[in-house]
């Protein structure tokens, strides 16, 4: 597809593509995420959308499985364009002992920046599409007010953004970029308020997998963020991937109670540990964190090291 064929942008949130089943959840989760993978993509040639992925394409930064690069070289016939996250890289920068940078060697998957970002014509007007990628510093305030031509301009990002239901976590305040409408944020796996800022929106869709059992990503739908070129400007809207419900793909909770009829964390954890023998050792994470406060702290600490050690490549 040529530039001026695209209509818009199609944001695509944090894959973690991986060849394990990770946590709790009891479907092909190597295969499963492919597979919304591969909808994001025939659903951006279809509408005409440039896709951009926000980070973390995958779990673990290297070792990943022959089988899995295949499938992904294949699935990136037509190049992709995103940034790297904190899970694509293991010592904080990309180099070239990561699987990802296969990808970019290969031209299948296209790094932005503000030194290289996308730009072209998008339904008649000039676009922009720039990426700052994990520990890289953000777009200044003024970035963009010398540009000519004026663009649309989108900017992606995959950091610790301080945005509404992410206090405790986010560092990094929104701020007005002038000239860029959009700042989309990976990095944060379920969908949160957007943040206005002057004439910047930063958004926080989610990502299109859930990998955790818990409340939240019971509350979270697996969807990307479409922009598309209007006469006005931006037109904003999200789609819903094709999903399973949160019941179909993890393991019920095992909960067992005491003799007084309450329930036991050690009974429950244990109960859990012998039912559910996941690949990432997610039982024995559960168990720990329900267990390991009613030790003293030098022998938790020692259990805790112990653990990381069996496994390091937990989530």
């Amino acid at each position: 597809m040529t530039h001026e064929e695209y209509q818009g942008v199609l944001l695509i949130g944090d894959p973690h593509v991986e060849g394990r089943v990770p946590g709790f959840r009891k479907d092909d989760y190597p295969r499963v995420v492919l597979e919304k993978l591969k909808w994001c993509l025939q659903t951006a040639q279809e509408q005409k959308l440039l896709p951009v992925i926000l980070g973390d394409l995958f779990h673990v930064p290297r070792d990943n499985q022959n089988w899995l690069l295949c499938e992904l070289l294949t699935l990136f016939d037509t190049p992709v364009y995103g940034i790297y996250g904190n899970h694509d890289c293991r010592e904080n920068q990309l180099n070239e002992h990561d699987t990802l940078s296969i990808l970019i060697q290969a031209g299948r998957y296209r790094l932005l920046s503000s030194e290289t970002p996308w730009r072209g014509t998008m339904a008649g007007r000039s676009v922009l599409v720039g990426g700052t990628s994990w520990g890289q510093k953000l777009p200044k305030a003024n970035a963009f007010e010398k540009e000519a031509e004026s663009p649309l301009v989108v900017w992606v990002t995959h950091h610790d953004i301080l945005v509404p239901g992410y206090e405790e976590q986010g560092h990094l305040r929104p701020y007005e970029i002038e000239g860029v409408a959009y700042v989309v944020n990976g990095h944060i796996h379920r969908q949160l308020e957007d943040v206005q800022k002057g004439q910047t929106t930063w958004v926080t869709p989610g990502n299109i997998i859930r990998r955790s059992r818990s409340d939240a990503t019971r509350a979270h739908v697996p969807s990307v963020l479409k922009l598309e070129v209007s006469a006005a400007g931006w037109q904003r809207s999200k789609l819903v991937i094709p999903h399973e419900s949160f019941e179909d793909i993890f393991h019920p909770e095992v909960q067992d109670e005491t003799e007084e009829g309450l329930p036991s964390a050690f009974i429950s954890g244990l109960a859990e540990l012998q039912s559910r023998r996941t690949d990432t050792g997610a039982g024995l994470k559960l168990f720990l964190e329900k267990n390991l406060p009613q030790f003293e702290t030098t022998v938790a600490t020692e259990i805790q090291k112990l653990a990381d050690e069996v496994s390091s490549h937990d989530e």
